[in-house]
């Protein structure tokens, strides 16, 4: 005789969305950049409202700052969660960079001032060399906030 037990039901473990490709480092590349982040966060039936101003600066200072000749930046998207994590990965790691404050008459220089803005936190992650990866994330729960990820005690933060 064949007897069915249920036993207790088990957790629902959420998949860890993520989203990752090489970029030229051009304005070019920044743009792309953006164009498919927002077609990912759609195909994930998620806002692409800040997220995608987000893409856009951080994409933008790695194709400025963080260009050098035959190699790529990295954007990665990942969902955990409740968290959108935003990373753009140059090869110019021993620039960091650094929130200050924009000057008068200048058309430029404001892009972390908006990253930090929209995104509920932000940061640098140096290495491996000669890599960096500068990261936001977003909650994705309306009024919610990031929890600290453990390794924000070792990098450059707000």
């Amino acid at each position: 005789m064949n007897q069915e037990t249920a036993g207790p039901e088990a957790p629902r473990v959420e998949p860890v969305r993520n989203f990752s490709v090489l970029l030229s480092p051009t304005s070019r590349g920044a743009r792309l950049a953006r164009l498919l982040a927002t077609e990912q966060l759609r195909s994930w039936e998620l806002p692409l409202s800040p997220a995608d101003q987000i893409v856009a600066e951080l994409a933008t200072n790695a194709a400025t700052h963080g260009r050098v000749a035959g190699r790529d930046f990295r954007l990665t998207l990942y969902v955990v969660g409740d968290t959108l994590r935003i990373e753009v990965t140059d090869t110019v790691g021993d620039r960091l960079p650094r929130l200050g404050a924009a000057e008068a008459g200048i058309g430029s220089g404001r892009g972390l001032l908006l990253v930090d803005a929209f995104a509920d936190r932000w940061g640098v992650t140096p290495g491996p060399a000669p890599r960096k990866t500068v990261w936001a994330e977003l909650s994705l729960v309306p009024g919610g906030s990031v929890p600290a990820p453990a390794e924000s005690r070792n990098v450059t933060t707000r």
